[in-house]
Parts: structure tokens; sequence; C-alpha cells
């Protein structure tokens, strides 16, 4: 919902600048080992999700931080051999836990559904959600924008691996959409086309600027290289989430380790090498609650660590901050509509 224009005002590249110079010793890597954090706030305390031993584990924490040190409950196990289990994202829904997360193998992922009323036991079974083309998807997580339930996620076009698009379905309930699926993004710009085969743009995650525009910040990059980063997409004031040519598209990651992926007047990280797949910590993973209280809120990414090789067995959860930025501008050519937009993107922090 849209934030009152005092808390805009302070939000200025002024105000947020001066609140933003100090950096970190180091990044804030936990003893997490893995990728693709999701983590929503419910009554004080700290839940995540996490793909581990042929399924999905749960932990609950009273910091974010001691996430790190919880102990695991497995909720769910691919019993039923759906092959790999990539991404859960966790949110709260309607009185439920509900975990989002892709299984399969080869061009057989598709997105599945768990719930529970509790956040470490009592799960369903694994519904398949039904999307529009059934088409090969991971990354997907529900939200609702203007009373309307959405699902956004990565995907491919047809049935071959050519590039991994965006797209966003109106849901009308927790496991099946209505309606056509709508591409938002494709991985055409030259600073997300660095690292390709296919090239990518994945890990979609919502969320509301200050003057309550939606944005749906991604990873772009493979996630096999240090150029891993994360962009922003950012919907016009009054534009349609289905509309492609109703997004702007930042002009390079926001969020990265190499200056050459970077978005001009954002700095690359010292400590965490290929930051991406993200979350923004909400209150019920619910973007209504964004952006949270504060100057800067808190997020987690996977990262590895400057000086390791770069590999997935290296990844791990990191803790960092997020602050909205204002008065930046994103431009594009040779397409309908506007060809700048000026609003809120966002600075990272490790």
């Amino acid at each position: 919902m849209p934030r009152p224009r005092w808390l805009a005002a302070l939000m200025s590249v002024a105000v947020v600048g001066a609140l933003a110079v100090a950096q970190p010793s180091s990044a804030a890597r936990t003893t997490l080992g893995g990728a693709d954090p999701s983590v929503i706030k419910v009554n004080g305390l700290y839940i995540s999700a996490k793909s581990v031993d042929g399924g999905v584990a749960v932990r609950t924490a009273s910091t974010l931080e001691g996430l790190a040190t919880a102990p695991k409950s497995q909720v769910w196990r691919d019993t039923g051999g759906l092959g790999e289990v990539w991404a859960p994202e966790i949110v709260h829904h309607d009185g439920h836990y509900r975990i989002y997360f892709a299984a399969g193998t080869g061009a057989a992922h598709r997105m599945y559904h768990i719930s529970s009323t509790s956040p470490a036991g009592g799960y369903s079974a694994a519904t398949k959600v039904a999307l529009p083309d059934d088409k090969w998807a991971i990354d997907g997580v529900p939200f609702t924008y203007q009373g309307q339930r959405w699902f956004v996620w990565s995907g491919w076009s047809g049935d071959t691996n050519v590039e991994q698009n965006l797209y966003l379905a109106r849901m009308n309930t927790p496991t099946s959409t209505t309606g056509a699926r709508y591409v938002i993004s494709q991985p055409r710009e030259s600073w997300e086309r660095v690292i390709g085969n296919p090239y990518i743009n994945e890990a979609p995650e919502p969320i509301l600027d200050p003057n309550g525009q939606l944005h749906i910040v991604y990873s772009a990059n493979g996630s096999w290289s240090s150029r891993y980063c994360l962009a922003d997409l950012r919907l016009r004031s009054g534009g349609d989430p289905s509309y492609v040519w109703d997004w702007y598209k930042s002009n390079g990651c926001q969020f990265g380790s190499n200056a050459s992926e970077l978005m001009a007047g954002w700095d690359p990280t010292l400590y965490a090498d290929g930051p991406g797949h993200h979350t923004f910590v909400l209150e019920r993973g619910d973007i209504a609650t964004s952006p949270p209280s504060g100057n800067r809120f808190p997020t987690m990414y996977h990262a590895v660590a400057k000086g390791t090789p770069y590999s997935w067995s290296n990844r791990y959860w990191y803790t960092g901050t997020a602050v909205w930025w204002g008065n930046v501008t994103y431009r594009r050519a040779n397409v309908p509509g506007a060809t700048t937009s000026t609003g809120f993107g966002l600075k990272f922090f490790e």
C-alpha cells in the first residue's frame, strides 16, 4: 500500500546516502551452507525454508542470525520420486504456512505446494501448481497486489532450455491460476548475458516501495558464476502487471561483485562473490507490509566468500540489508511507452 509522503521524503537520496555510509568489516555469512534462502517473520519469530535431504526443512528462531543454529524440522520428503527439489519459498497466507518449491529432473521441473497451520510440521502432501501452458518452472512465489493474488516464476517459453524468463499469472486458489501467463522480463540486456547457455532471469522476489509501486527483484546471469547478481523490475505508477511494457528494468544489476554488470552509481561487493537469489524478510512474506519500517531492512542472499573458488558447493546464506534509493531513472529504447521512468531503486549492503 502507498506510504505517506513524509516517509518517502525520509528515503531521499541525501538522507539515505548519509545513513548508508558505514560498511561492515566483512559480509555476514551464516553457517548455513547452500543456496536460495527464504525467510519470513511471523509473531516476532523468523521462519526459513530450505531444500535439504531430498525435501524441505523449516527452521524457526527469535533472530535472523539465530536461524543458522536453530534445529531443522524436515517437513516434507520426496517419497514419490519427483526429482531434484529446488528453492522452497515460504509465505503465511489465509491462516496457513505455504511452501512453494520446484521439483523434477531436467525438462520436468514444475512448481509444487505444501501447507500447514504450523510452521514446523503437519504439512499436506505436495500438490502441483497448475500454471498456464504447463512448461518448465522454478522459483515461484505468490503475492497480492491491489487485491489480486498473483504468482511469479522463472520458466521456459517452450520445451527446450533456451533462456529463463520471468512470468506472471493470476491465482484463483493456492495451487491454480486463471487466464494466461504473461512474460515480464527476458534476459536480453548485455549485462545479463555475460554468463549464459542458457541466459537467465530467475528467483523473482516482489516488494512495494515507499510510493506503493511494485518491484520484482530478480537474479541475472548463471548461478554457477561469480557474475550472478540482483537486478530490479519496477512497475510504472498505475501500470498493469500483466503488460510487459509497463515494467522498467534497471540499467544493470544493483547488487553484485563485478562492476561491469552494475548500474552506474552502484558499487561491487567487497566480501561476497556472486550474491543472488535473495529474500526480503517481510512480515508473513506479505508485500503489503513492505517496505519494512526503518531506513534499512533485512535481506538474506546466497554467495561465495571472495577468495574461495566459486562453485555451488561453496555457497552459503548471508544476512544483509537493503535501502530504498530515491530518484533513480531506468532507461530503455525501441519499445512502446515512455523511454524513461524515475522512482525508487534499491541499494544492497553486505
